[in-house]
């Protein structure tokens, strides 16, 4: 093979790859998937279960819900594509630059939920249950109801979300312990300012494409304001944990909390709302993933 070809075929997988990237959201595919391993790697500890005794419930728990998402994501782009047109932050998913035909990414779309609901009947019911649920809210009554009408998008959106550790608790019990029921509404909660943070920092892309973000109908104050409700309404997350996750867990996740909405204030009073929008979105990721992190560590054999 001639150094040439070889370059051009390496090129052409990596576009490929970057393609598959733009198409699932990769950080919103990994948001969703991580609040399941979450949930599941908690609920093995407070069963009194050992994560080596069930890695094949494991792998078909973590990639059939990464293949439900992945499949809701597709069906996402593929609806959307004449508004990711007209926004900067959109216009490289193959949906807009033609990578992927319209056509290829509807039938990828069905073909993936379908497979990972599948596969998730195969671990217990009630996780199939989540998923589906997760699937309907984020597909039908966010994507092709909400999002091109009203501002409550940004609260089904959040709906969706919230069943991911349902999904991983359920796998391996019923997820009425308080650990997946507080799980659920952290990440409700959590949502809600992520999205509004992205929608100020994008303002002028949701504008100009006509969705009926907060920001959009509303204005940057009312919106800030909002965040700063939903920020505060993290703060009774920890005391729901605390007896089972013990003082490291709500000190951290205090910490952190108040620390949120100290940074979601402080918008109100600055000139600089991209900046602000960005430091938002960037904290807002870094809390879910060192609340998780913690909840893990803290569980995890080493320590017991």
């Amino acid at each position: 093979m001639k150094n040439g070809q070889k370059t051009g075929m390496i090129s052409g997988f990596s576009g490929f790859l970057i393609n598959i990237k733009y198409l699932l959201k990769g950080k919103v595919l990994l948001a969703n998937v991580l609040p399941v391993f979450t949930a599941y790697w908690l609920a093995l500890y407070f069963s009194g279960e050992g994560f080596m005794d069930h890695i094949p419930l494991f792998l078909l728990t973590i990639t059939g819900s990464t293949i439900v998402i992945s499949g809701a994501l597709m069906l996402n782009n593929w609806y959307e594509a004449d508004l990711d047109r007209k926004m900067d932050r959109t216009r490289k998913r193959p949906t807009v630059t033609g990578a992927f035909s319209l056509g290829s990414v509807l039938w990828a779309g069905i073909m993936t939920s379908a497979i990972g609901m599948g596969m998730m009947l195969f671990t217990t019911f009630e996780a199939f249950i989540y998923s589906f649920l997760g699937w309907f809210f984020y597909v039908v009554l966010y994507t092709f109801w909400s999002k091109r009408k009203y501002t409550i998008n940004t609260i089904i959106g959040s709906i969706s979300g919230a069943f991911t550790p349902l999904i991983g608790w359920a796998v391996i019990a019923p997820a009425t312990h308080i650990i997946p029921i507080a799980l659920a509404y952290l990440l409700f909660i959590w949502q809600v300012p992520h999205t509004l943070a992205i929608a100020v920092k994008r303002l002028e892309d949701y504008t100009r494409a006509g969705v009926p973000m907060l920001p959009v109908v509303s204005g940057t104050g009312p919106t800030i304001r909002q965040m700063l409700i939903y920020t505060v309404a993290l703060l009774p997350f920890p005391f729901l944990l605390l007896n089972s996750l013990g003082g490291i867990f709500f000190t951290v996740v205090i910490v952190m909390t108040i620390g949120w909405i100290i940074l979601v204030a402080s918008g109100l009073r600055t000139t600089e709302l991209r900046g602000w929008a960005q430091a938002n979105l960037r904290f807002s990721i870094i809390y879910l993933a060192i609340i998780s992190l913690t909840m893990i560590i803290l569980t995890s054999p080493i320590l017991y």
